[in-house]
This record gives structure tokens, sequence and C-alpha cells, in this order.
């Protein structure tokens, strides 16, 4: 398993993390199998999406403040209810199909670390298991 640390600069971000993860396929010298993405906070998340239009993640960043709002009175005591929200909506994990020791996404797509309760050092867990044959 290996680890990559983020360090995110804002109170959310969507931060690409494509090429890290691909550098960390080719590491492994696995050629035929899954990448599994892990993030272990829970206010945070990471997803696959369009990485060539900026505008996406900005699009995506504001259809979720709209879905989830920081004006409502939430429980938590600590402050940071949407981000925890906005984590479980997006989800904590990825799998990509790696063939030829790259991942398969498609042309369009990227994977993006969602910061939503920076900024903070968060740390992502990336294991590449092997095709059984």
């Amino acid at each position: 398993m290996h680890e990559l640390k983020i360090r995110t600069k804002t109170v959310t971000e969507f931060y690409e993390i494509t090429s890290d993860i691909q550098d960390i396929v080719r590491t492994t010298g696995i050629k035929s199998g899954i990448c599994l993405i892990f993030v272990p906070h829970t206010t945070a998340a990471v997803t696959i999406n369009e990485h060539a239009d900026p505008d996406v993640v900005e699009d995506i960043i504001a259809s979720l403040d709209s879905i989830v709002p920081s004006h409502i009175k939430y429980k938590h005591a600590e402050g940071n209810s949407p981000a925890h929200v906005k984590s479980s909506l997006i989800g904590c994990s990825q799998s990509v199909i790696v063939e030829n020791g790259n991942l398969v996404l498609g042309t369009w797509q990227g994977i993006f670390f969602c910061e939503f309760d920076g900024p903070r050092t968060r740390t992502i867990f990336v294991d590449v298991l092997a095709k059984g044959n």
C-alpha cells in the first residue's frame, strides 16, 4: 500500500491527483489489475470527473454548496457538518482498472481529491492489486 500526502490551501478544493496515482501504479510494476484509492477522512472525498474544463469542478462545488448549505443550523458542535455531508455524498473511495500498466480512464476523466474542511494535510491510501489468472 502507498500513501499520498496532500496539503490543501482552502476550505473547499478539488485537487487533481491523476498523475500522482498513475506514478504509483507504475512503481508497482503491475500491468493488469485494479487500483484502489481510499480517503480515510470524514470531511474529504475522492471522485472521478472531467479534468479538461475547470468550470466542471466549479459547477460541482457550487452544486454541492446548494445541496448542502452552510447557513442552516446543524447539531454537530464542531461546526463542519456540511463537510461531513459532502464527503458522504461524494464518497471516500474509487476503483480504477489498470491495463498495460496504465489507469483505464476516459479521455476527459481525472481523479480528484475533494477537500471540504481545509486547509489541512491529508493522506490518501492507494493499493494496486494484480489481476489473478
